[in-house]
This record gives C-alpha cells, sequence and structure tokens, in this order.
C-alpha cells in the first residue's frame, strides 16, 4: 500500500472514531485532531507541518520538547514538540527501518533520507546526553539555476558567465566553504551546465543533486548493515566510476582518502569534473586536500602531493554564509601552478559580505583561455554593490519563460526587477585583489 493510500485510510478510520466520541469536548476542531492522530500513526508527527511548510528548509529536534527550524536562512524555534523521548525515537525508526538501517546503543548514529530525498541524521542516547536528536534538510521544492542564484544576490553576472564558461570548456573546479553555506546548490547549478552529449557519474554519500541531463549515472555510497558487511565508500565509487567511461565525474563532497582518485581522475581525460570540500578559503581548501590525500595512504612526500594538486585543479569558488543566513561567493581564484614548494592562487574575483554586498573583479584574466574559449576581459574588472537580497531558500520562482541554463557569452539571469545592483566597470573594486 503506498504512503497516500495508507494516510487516506488511516484518516478515514480516526475520523469515523472520533465523530462517534461524544466525550469529546464540543470546542474541540476534530479536523486538526485527525490530522495530528494521522501524523502520529502513519507520518512524523508534529515534524509533518514543517515537512509541508515551503519555507522551512531545515528542521533540528534537539529533545523531544526543544525543535528549531531554519527559515530564511535564520535559526527560529518551532511550537511543535513531541509527547516525549519515545516518541522521538519511535520517529526514527520509521524513518531508518525501510532502509535497512538501525540506531541502537551500539550504533547511536545513523545517516538517512526520507522518500522526498531530504536529508535525515539521528543520534540518540547513550552519545546524545540530552536525549534524542534528529536533523533533516529538506529537499529543495524545485531545482534551483543560475537566475535563482543572482536573483538572491549569492554572485553577481561576471562571476556566473565566468563559471558557466569554465564548465562548457572542462575546466576542472572545486567548491569550497563552511557548512550550509550553499556548496551542494551551486555544485548543483554548475553541473547542470555540462553540455548534452557527455556521459556524467555522480556519487555521493547522501543523494543530493538533482541533475537535468540525459546521460547520467548516479551512485550512491553505502553504510554497513547490521553484520558490519556491505559498506560502499565515495572512494570505491569514484574508482569504479574510472572504468564506467565518464566524460565528467561530479563528487558530492570530498571528506577523506577519495580526494586522491578523484584529483587523479580531473588529471587524466576527466577534466572538468567537479567536487565540493569543508574549507573556510582558497588557500585552506588546498590544505584540506592535502591532509585527505595522506588518509589515502599515499606514501607521497609533500611536495609531490602538492604538484599533484596544482596540475589537477584549475579553479577554486569559495562560499560563505553571512550571519543573516544569506549565501554567496566570497573568492573565485585560479590554480596557477608551484613555486618555491608553496602552490600559487590568483584571486580572480572577490565577495564582500556587507551589506551591501559587493563582488569585484580583480583586473586580470585567468590563463588557459585562449581560441574558441576566448573570455572577454571585461568579465575582470569593474565591480557589482547589491543591496538587500533575500536567502538562497527564498528565491522567486522563475517565470516559465526564464528557465534553463544561460549560456556562457550571454547573460546568465539578467538584472531582476527591483534589484538595487550596479556594475561599475570603471570602479576599481571594494575588497583587495592580491596575486
Amino acid at each position: 500500500m503506498s504512503d497516500a493510500a495508507l494516510r487516506a485510510e488511516a484518516a478515514a478510520v480516526l475520523a469515523g472514531l472520533i465523530a462517534a466520541d461524544e466525550a469529546l469536548p464540543a470546542g474541540l476542531d476534530r479536523q486538526a485532531l485527525a490530522r495530528e492522530l494521522v501524523d502520529e500513526a502513519v507520518g512524523l508527527g508534529p515534524l509533518e507541518p514543517l515537512l509541508a511548510d515551503p519555507g522551512v528548509t531545515e528542521i533540528m529536534v534537539n529533545r523531544h520538547d526543544e525543535i528549531f527550524v531554519e527559515r530564511g536562512g535564520r535559526l527560529v524555534r518551532a511550537a511543535a514538540s513531541f509527547s516525549g523521548e519515545q516518541a522521538v525515537l519511535g520517529i526514527i525508526d520509521r524513518i531508518v527501518a525501510p532502509l535497512g538501517r538501525r540506531i541502537d546503543e551500539s550504533a547511536p548514529m545513523v545517516d538517512a533520507r526520507l522518500r522526498d530525498g531530504s536529508r535525515v541524521n539521528a543520534v540518540i542516547a547513550p552519545i546524545a546526553l540530552r536525549g534524542a536528536s534528529l536533523t533533516i534538510r529538506k529537499f529543495p521544492a524545485r531545482r534551483l539555476d543560475m537566475p535563482d542564484l543572482l536573483a538572491v544576490g549569492a554572485l553577481d553576472e561576471a562571476m556566473a558567465r565566468f563559471l558557466m564558461h569554465c564548465v562548457r570548456h572542462r575546466r576542472n573546479l572545486i567548491v569550497s566553504g563552511g557548512t550550509g553555506s550553499g556548496k551542494t546548490s551551486l555544485l548543483n547549478v554548475l553541473s547542470n551546465a555540462i553540455p548534452a552529449g557527455e556521459r556524467i557519474i555522480t556519487i555521493e554519500d547522501a543523494a543530493e543533486l538533482r541533475l537535468n541531463h540525459a546521460h547520467l549515472v548516479s551512485l550512491e555510497a553505502r553504510p554497513p548493515n547490521a553484520e558490519g558487511r556491505g559498506r560502499v565508500e565515495i572512494r570505491d565509487l569514484v574508482r569504479n566510476a574510472l572504468r564506467m567511461r565518464p566524460d565528467r565525474i561530479v563528487v558530492g563532497e570530498c571528506r577523506g582518502g577519495e580526494a586522491f582518485d578523484m584529483l587523479a581522475a580531473m588529471n587524466t581525460g576527466h577534466e572538468g569534473s567537479l567536487t565540493t570540500l569543508h574549507a573556510n578559503s582558497p588557500r585552506d581548501a588546498l590544505g584540506r586536500l592535502e591532509t585527505m590525500i595522506l588518509m589515502a595512504g599515499m606514501d607521497l612526500p609533500l611536495a609531490a602531493i602538492r604538484e599533484h594538486i596544482a596540475s589537477s585543479i584549475d579553479f577554486i569558488v569559495q562560499l560563505v554564509r553571512a550571519a543573516d543566513g544569506r549565501r554567496l561567493v566570497s573568492a573565485i581564484v585560479q590554480v596557477t601552478g608551484q613555486e618555491g614548494g608553496r602552490i600559487q592562487l590568483q584571486e580572480l574575483f572577490l565577495g564582500r559580505v556587507g551589506p551591501p554586498a559587493v563582488f569585484t573583479g580583480c583586473g586580470l584574466p585567468p590563463d588557459g583561455f585562449e581560441g574558441a574559449a576566448a573570455l572577454d576581459t571585461a568579465l575582470f574588472s569593474g565591480r557589482t554593490v547589491i543591496q538587500g537580497r533575500a536567502a538562497l531558500d527564498e528565491a522567486p520562482p522563475r517565470n516559465a519563460s526564464s528557465g534553463g541554463t544561460p549560456s556562457s557569452d550571454a547573460s546568465p539571469g539578467g538584472t531582476p526587477p527591483g534589484d538595487a545592483s550596479r556594475r561599475d566597470a570603471s570602479s576599481p573594486g571594494g575588497a583587495s585583489c592580491r596575486s
């Protein structure tokens, strides 16, 4: 029986029971009571209204009577609560059991996802000291495109045109940023700019990417079963993907030894591949990559590791999450090689959080774009000032005529109506660019 049919049958039974119960107070909202009972019986209890609320992007249950949500990039406490600890544990079990996963004292943490793709993490006692904790990152209702990122001021048109150009011309990109900075959203947008006719293999720990591509294979890592067997790690999938004749490999996030295999793929015929990692700056991203390669167990000197990184990565896109919830591109840098044992970076664009947000071209076009891939050097000069944009999850719906992916030599979305932004080609910029 489908979920919809089960809910309908439960609703019908409960409606009959409530209607026949003469002991219920006369002023009670019986329809609301029926909905709550159905949610408790076959859904996720008090979380169901939050999951249905399009303004909520993340749900955080700290304990049974303490629930927070992210709305518009800000954390606010929800009025909802569970009846007790056992109710939270019951909901967690309802989520993980159909997936063949378990959570108990011997395995008190679990990752899972809901049927709609929303990502779930649960933690219980003894490591959750205040009671069972549950975090749900909701799956976006629709796939974001570059015009959406422009509409919320995550970057400016010059940055957008350059990044789309990089994807189309098979440059290797790393998207770096902290937790919740929008890395997956940007990776999804860039991956959807890969030209038709190319074979793409996506690899994720928990499937979140939504690529609209005709030639796509999506792979997902798998945790061990109750007997501790059957684990399939990201690194296993990257190695296997190399045998699947990919044109591009997109890894949702590099966290460990798979970074070595991913960089090797970028450097051996799979140019134009993309991934993300957690780091607070482009320089920190390089350090993280060095650490992850060492985690792969490769007995390589540091100089060889840095040479491997420098020869594999073309550009690093840095994202930041502001205190008010805005997510934006704070830097785009080119990896230009290695000198004196240090990987060299050239800043191309910088973004200042503000408000107002200021995006600055550093005046120096990148190397390696000649002939058919040549770029308009004017992209890398001037600055854009953006006043008061919404958070990324509040991107306005597009008109039917405005969907799709922009071309690399056209405006990737234009200036939304009412936008208080401007690009001044004569200005030297509002941030300090360094080589």
